[in-house]
């Protein structure tokens, strides 16, 4: 990577700074702030970005962020069945983008990239990121490096972990959870859809020990594009249309993923009930939490720990008191908009979050995280208004 001109300006208090310099005094409130954005830097102060996978659903949402990237520029994408085809053909609404060829990953040149989106199926990624230069900065949107427990991984995904030194090195990248490790990071596991709707909202009321940590119900509906954009008779329109259903029902394999999570927050063992189901969207998440208050806790306990928590968070936000998330509230943004409700059967809790699954779960935190690590403000890139109706 070429020196950076960090031409971005940042408004913080009462100064105006421009490349690190204080310029002036503003009069603002106190601990206000603004952030703007730059117009796209020159070729010799942008990274170079590789994605990998750039084909499916996820790396196709990662191009289309980085359109509008002042620092990110793509120079290599790989997709094997796509190989020698332009993004264009494949993806026509990319087409204004000035873009490479896509290429087959064993063609790729990684020596003018400093960084890379890996966007590749689960159990082929492990044995891709060995063979990447050292170097390089990664974010897997794979499943492949989320679990630390290498045993685990091939209990619950069916085969050997293959890197299992990458993953004594890998940080789980749930951005607001894990920001510190994630900015020292060289390689990210970008967590999975589901499991960054559900840790988010219960993640702090169990460090708070505001919940128990029994009889946790986890019912939560995916877009179809959450399952990929490959050819399966499952996901064709006669299948999924007018209909609504339950899959990966006691195996899914987020389960580990989110257990790790909770578990961790809690120190202590934590073993949920989840049920996913696919509804008849394209894009778009929900899951209804189902929990047990603490002795004593009650609704507004719930509420006022997770306004204290994600106060200042771009991304994450409480709704007001009585209004549920939709997924229409977060559509094609990176946002995670979550709301706490009183249950009919006394001393618990229903909690509503909701995520568009191709952005805040997978592309856009992805980015989020890349961001982190190359040392840019997190929400650079990243669109702040979801797409309504």
């Amino acid at each position: 990577m070429s020196s950076l001109a960090f031409s971005s300006i940042s408004l913080d208090g009462r100064c105006i700074w421009k490349n690190g310099v204080k310029r002036s005094e503003l009069s603002w409130g106190y601990g206000r702030k603004m952030s703007v954005r730059a117009s796209k830097t020159s070729s010799q102060n942008s990274v170079n970005i590789g994605v990998l996978g750039a084909s499916g659903y996820t790396g196709s949402e990662i191009v289309r962020l980085l359109a509008d990237h002042p620092h990110f520029r793509i120079t290599v994408m790989t997709a094997d069945r796509k190989a020698g085809q332009s993004m264009s053909s494949v993806f026509p609404h990319l087409i204004k983008q000035d873009l490479p060829d896509m290429v087959a990953v064993k063609d790729a040149d990684f020596s003018n990239v400093d960084a890379v989106f890996c966007c590749l199926p689960h159990g082929t990624t492990q044995e891709i990121i060995k063979g990447l230069p050292k170097n390089l900065k990664i974010v897997d949107l794979s499943a492949d490096f989320r679990l630390r427990n290498i045993d685990e991984y091939q209990e619950w995904y069916g085969q050997p972990h293959s890197a299992p030194d990458l993953q004594k090195e890998a940080v789980y990248g749930l951005t607001e959870v894990y920001r510190k490790e994630i900015q020292n990071a060289r390689l990210v596991a970008n967590p999975g859809c589901y499991p960054t709707s559900i840790q988010l909202p219960l993640i702090p009321l169990m460090k708070a020990n505001l919940i128990e940590l029994r009889n946790i119900i986890i019912d939560a509906k995916s877009g179809v594009s959450g399952a990929g954009r490959g050819a399966k008779e499952a996901n064709l329109y006669s299948e999924i249309a007018e209909g609504f259903y339950s899959y990966g029902v006691t195996r899914h394999r987020h389960v580990p993923e989110i257990e790790q999570g909770l578990s961790e927050a809690s120190k202590s063992k934590v073993t949920v009930s989840f049920t996913p189901s696919l509804s008849p969207m394209k894009r778009g998440m929900q899951s209804n939490i189902y929990v047990e208050m603490a002795p004593g806790v009650t609704v507004d306990d719930l509420r006022q720990k997770l306004s204290i928590s994600y106060k200042g968070e771009e991304f994450v936000g409480l709704l007001e008191k009585g209004i549920a998330p939709k997924t229409q509230h977060v559509q094609a943004s990176n946002f995670c908009f979550m709301n706490v409700f009183e249950d009919r059967i006394s001393g618990r809790a229903i909690i509503i979050s909701v995520i568009d699954n191709l952005m805040k779960g997978a592309s856009g935190q992805a980015l989020q995280n890349l961001n982190l690590m190359m040392g840019f403000p997190e929400n650079t890139g990243i669109p702040r208004a979801p797409v309504f109706p």
